[in-house]
């Protein structure tokens, strides 16, 4: 038995963190943010064997981490019984680490995959819960399944995994141009940064639900990483090109990562001012989709 499924990357432009609660399904935030066309594919064949046992390769952008997957296999393996070999691939076409939502697709890609492969018969939110759930448990990421299971531009307006947490969606048909620098842990933000994010992430949720402006949400992403001082001074310099330039721009919550987001026929003004600098570009379009069983 096999199964293939998608997880979009995700960009959140600010939040407001939940981290109280004793279940993990009502921990998560809200804020504002959004899928990407590129993201995680994950393959998992299934074989019989005389003891359980998996295998995870990791191919695309590559990262010696697997404790997400982990996790989300020790909880399929408690719901099918059995004696079987999982062989996992993971294919990302988004860098691990630098605000693009790579520990969620990971997560997600892998549930979805796993219940079919396996015959589990679960419900899609219970599938969501069990990777929002692995994300928690890693501390490495708090909203990104929720946004990532139902896709598109986003504002997270309640708490918690699939099922339980809600967002509105914007539409948009703008294409994403991201530039990424270098990773930075989410766990160790999550740990240090909270209080002081969580005033200025609920103004912003309240505010941008009235405008449901895109060019709005860049200004908001922008002022909310000045406020809690994640913008170093290459990310300031391909900022205040940009805006030389007539884009507006925010940052990745949490890489060193900016982005812009534009009109299909403004794509290559902008490629053309990044190609300055060294860092790993991206152009992509916005997952309307969510994650998916390919």
């Amino acid at each position: 038995m096999q199964a293939t499924a998608f997880a979009p990357g995700h960009i959140t432009g600010f939040f407001k963190a939940e981290v109280e609660p004793k279940e993990s399904e009502q921990k998560g935030s809200i804020g504002a943010g959004f899928s990407i066309k590129e993201g995680v594919t994950t393959k998992v064949k299934v074989t019989s064997s005389d003891k359980f046992g998996y295998r995870i390769t990791v191919s695309g952008y590559k990262s010696d981490n697997t404790q997400v997957s982990e996790y989300v296999i020790k909880e399929f393996q408690k719901i099918v019984k059995g004696s079987y070999f999982l062989e996992i691939e993971h294919y990302a076409t988004i860098p691990i680490g630098y605000g693009l939502g790579s520990s969620g697709a990971v997560a997600l890609s892998l549930a979805f995959a796993l219940n079919k492969a396996l015959d589990a018969n679960l419900s899609r939110t219970k599938i969501g819960q069990i990777a929002h759930n692995a994300e928690i448990h890693c501390k490495t990421g708090l909203g990104t399944v929720l946004s990532s299971y139902h896709g598109g531009f986003e504002i997270r307006t309640k708490y918690g995994a699939p099922g339980i947490g809600s967002l509105h969606k914007i539409h948009t048909d703008y294409s994403a141009i991201v530039i990424c620098f270098s990773p930075i842990s989410t766990r160790q933000f999550i740990k240090s940064e909270l209080s002081k994010i969580n005033g200025l992430g609920g103004k912003m949720v309240a505010k941008l639900l009235k405008s449901r402006d895109q060019m709005e949400f860049l200004d908001m992403s922008l002022e909310f990483a000045r406020y809690v001082s994640v913008i170093t001074p290459k990310m300031q310099q391909v900022i205040n090109d940009l805006s030389k330039h007539g884009f507006k721009s925010g940052v990745a919550m949490f890489g060193e990562t900016v982005f812009t987001l534009v009109p299909k026929q403004k794509e290559s003004d902008v490629i053309n001012i990044l190609k300055k600098y060294d860092g790993i570009i991206i152009k992509t379009q916005i997952d309307k989709s969510g994650a998916r069983v390919s």
